[in-house]
């Protein structure tokens, strides 16, 4: 993929979450299911820029799962994948996936 977001901007693709293809034994066909809200970050900028001029860092990595507002983001078709570009503003929190791992191990 080659895109690099600007300033506090992020790049995201959606994940799916597992098993719920079925609701009650019946397929739910894809144009019927909400699109999820969760989302891997792919790409990130290089900050946000205050008005004396410094640049602050992003919270979110390249890597991160994230939680997002149903109408958050610009929809992208980049290689044939959907992407969504947002702010890091508009992202309500990071998934916190080695306490998912610890458990799955344990």
């Amino acid at each position: 993929m080659n895109i690099r977001p600007l300033y506090d901007r992020i790049v995201v693709k959606r994940v799916e979450d597992e098993g719920e293809t079925k609701v009650g034994g019946l397929f739910i066909p894809d144009s019927a299911k909400e699109k999820p809200q969760r989302a891997k970050v792919v790409a990130v900028g290089k900050g946000k820029r205050l008005e004396d001029g410094k640049l602050i860092a992003l919270d979110v990595q390249v890597g991160d799962e994230i939680l997002f507002g149903k109408y958050s983001g610009s929809e992208i078709k980049m290689d044939g994948e959907e992407l969504l570009i947002m702010r890091e503003d508009e992202v309500l929190g990071i998934i916190d996936t080695t306490q998912k791992l610890a458990k799955k191990s344990a």
